[in-house]
């Protein structure tokens, strides 16, 4: 019987294991070393803020993986050696598989800060992760949270929960301003504030200080400024977790290079996930995403491969969506910081300052090309469908009641965004 190693129990790899199941009898084993059952790493921080329990994180039953003949082996991996097919343990227990596949994820940046590994430091990505910050919050006072990024904005809002002082070290000129356009990344820059965390930009990190016991007792910023701080949260993006592959002869970039197969160059041997990255881009897509919905679709088609129909790695129109404090963000398409050459974007934000759309399109056709949107929920459906049919942004203005989420429970604005980028004394916003 054919035996597919998975290692790694998050989305991809779990998704994976059950549409393989769905198609075939092949023996199965997932291999982690963080938990036994799958959780969502999303919903870590309700976790921490008391709105549900881990276990309300594990999206099936435990018994789910013995009535699916799904194997769980619990362990490290330090190995892999494509020669005699197998992989190698931490307790040097050896795993021989048929078929491969790394579903290993990411792992917290880390740049070699001086305390960058004292206790007290902690990234937000693993089960172990959450443990650490239950264990030290009742004993701190102030937080610093290095990197101004989402999941940076989930600790912010995790700590200030639990009334713990938060100090947020952003090396931007404004929050994220590499992914959001000026308008939308100052209105989170003022939201953050309104929340009392105390945002400071443009500041990098220098070092961690430790106290006598080998616990962070304070950071240095490149201001020269030293803040007292008990927790300090390294958010500063992630990167792929591939550092056992080094040795194995797997072709590895800053990923486990893959094609739109999700194979590597060692046949039998695959990838997919926040680990794997693409040859070449997909369309305007960044050859490595580590969203959730993105290894979802990898597990899914891989499965279809691994049982015997080669399928290729399609993902669609890009989508995300999160949440800053408060205000909940989507973007479908592409909406870029800076608009790009024969782009235009219409921008409208609310006199509350909590509610924004942009909407990027084509200069000379008027062609959609995206739209971020801030306190209004829509549809993806209606997005998805807009962007493939090539709709222009007169006929998504026109129709945009129809892209709204639920109008019986959220005020409805498209009268005044219409009116707005019909009007002639106005024009096209581009704030």
């Amino acid at each position: 019987m054919e035996h597919i190693v998975i290692i790694g129990n998050g989305i991809a790899g779990v998704t994976l294991a059950r549409h393989i199941r769905k198609k075939s009898d092949s023996k199965i084993t997932i291999v982690s070393s963080e938990t036994e059952f799958f959780f969502s790493r999303t919903a870590l921080m309700y976790v921490f803020m008391g709105h549900m329990k881990f276990e309300h994180t594990q999206s099936y039953e435990n018994n789910f993986w013995k009535k699916n003949k799904i194997d769980l082996v619990q362990g490290v991996v330090i190995a892999v050696v494509p020669d005699s097919k197998e992989i190698i343990l931490a307790n040097n227990n050896r795993l021989k598989y048929d078929k491969l596949v790394l579903a290993t994820g990411s792992k917290p940046n880390k740049y070699g800060w001086p305390g960058q590994d004292l206790q007290g430091v902690t990234g937000l990505y693993h089960k172990q992760d959450l443990e650490a910050l239950e264990k030290w919050a009742p004993s701190t006072k102030r937080a610093v949270i290095v990197g101004g990024g989402l999941i940076g904005i989930e600790l912010a809002e995790m700590l200030r929960s639990r009334n713990i002082a938060v100090t947020f070290l952003v090396r931007e000129k404004s929050f994220w301003d590499g992914v959001l356009p000026f308008g939308e990344s100052q209105m989170i820059n003022r939201h953050i504030l309104e929340h009392h965390i105390d945002l400071r930009l443009e500041t990098n990190l220098v070092e961690i200080l430790s106290d006598k016991n080998g616990h962070a007792r304070a950071i240095v910023t490149d201001k020269g400024e030293t803040i007292e701080c008990e927790i300090v949260g390294l958010t500063a993006g992630v990167s792929p977790n591939i550092d056992f592959l080094k040795d194995s002869g797997i072709e590895i970039g800053k990923g486990v290079k893959v094609n739109r197969f999700l194979e590597t160059n060692i046949k039998d041997i695959y990838a997919i996930g926040d680990c794997a990255e693409q040859h070449e881009a997909i369309a305007l897509r960044r050859p490595i995403e580590a969203v959730w919905y993105t290894g979802r679709m990898m597990g899914e088609v891989l499965a279809q491969t691994v049982t015997g129909t080669r399928t290729a790695y399609k993902p669609g129109h890009w989508f995300n969506s999160a949440k800053f404090l408060d205000i909940e963000y989507q973007t479908y398409g592409w909406v870029w910081a800076i608009a790009k050459e024969d782009e235009e974007q219409f921008y409208w934000e609310h006199p509350s300052g909590k509610k924004a759309i942009r909407i990027s399109f084509d200069k000379k056709d008027r062609t959609f090309l995206g739209i971020n949107t801030f306190g209004i929920r829509m549809r993806h459906e209606f997005f998805d469908k807009v962007l493939t049919n090539k709709e222009t942004v007169d006929y998504v203005i026109k129709h945009l009641a129809k892209a709204n989420f639920d109008p019986e429970f959220f005020a409805s604005y498209e009268k005044e965004i219409q009116k707005q980028f019909t009007s002639p004394s106005i024009g096209l916003k581009t704030k």
